[in-house]
C-alpha cells in the first residue's frame, strides 16, 4: 500500500480515500473532479485581512517619504543644504535598519495568497453516485490532496 497524502482529516492511499467521514475504495472510483464552492466567511476575512495588511505595510512608508521630502525641502529652501543632506541620510539609514522587520508581515501576506481566495471542493463518482469528499478554503492543501488523488487513481488505472 502506497501513501500519497495524509493529514488530520484526509488520507489518500493506493487502496482508498478517507475524507469527510467517507471511505472510498479506488477500485470503485470512475471519475474525479473539482469545483468551486460557495464563498465562506473565512475566505472573505482572509481577503479583507490581506487588504488591511497591504494598507498597513504601504501607508507608513509613504507618509515617511512625504515627511522626509518636506523636511529636506524646507531645509534647503532656507539655504541649509547640510541639514537637508543629514535628514535624507538619516532617514535612508533608518529605512535600511527597519527593513528586516518586514519579514514577518510579508510572510503573512505571502501565505495568505498561497491559501487562495475561494472554496475548493473535491468530488468523485463512486458506484454511480457523485460524492463530495472535501471542501476547503485552503488552496495549497486542496492542491496537494487533489494531486494525490489523481496519482492514486492513475496508478489504480494502470493496475487494471
Amino acid at each position: 500500500m502506497t501513501l500519497y497524502y495524509r493529514d488530520d482529516a484526509v488520507q489518500v492511499t493506493s487502496e482508498a480515500i478517507h475524507a469527510g467521514g467517507h471511505v472510498v475504495t479506488l477500485a470503485d472510483v470512475t471519475y474525479v473532479w473539482h469545483a468551486r464552492g460557495p464563498t465562506t466567511l473565512a475566505v472573505r476575512s482572509r481577503v479583507l485581512g490581506r487588504g488591511v495588511l497591504v494598507l498597513l505595510l504601504s501607508l507608513p512608508p509613504l507618509v515617511a517619504v512625504v515627511c522626509v521630502l518636506s523636511l529636506a525641502w524646507a531645509a534647503q529652501d532656507r539655504g541649509n543644504w547640510q541639514l537637508a543632506l543629514v535628514v535624507l541620510a538619516g532617514c535612508a539609514v533608518a529605512a535600511l535598519a527597519l527593513t528586516p522587520f518586514l519579514e514577518a508581515p510579508l510572510g503573512w501576506l505571502d501565505r495568505s495568497y498561497d491559501r487562495g481566495n475561494r472554496v475548493h471542493e473535491l468530488w468523485v463518482q463512486h458506484h454511480g453516485r457523485e460524492v463530495m469528499l472535501l471542501r476547503t478554503p485552503d488552496a495549497l492543501r486542496f492542491g496537494q490532496i487533489y494531486r494525490a488523488v489523481q496519482r492514486a487513481v492513475e496508478q489504480q488505472g494502470e493496475r487494471r
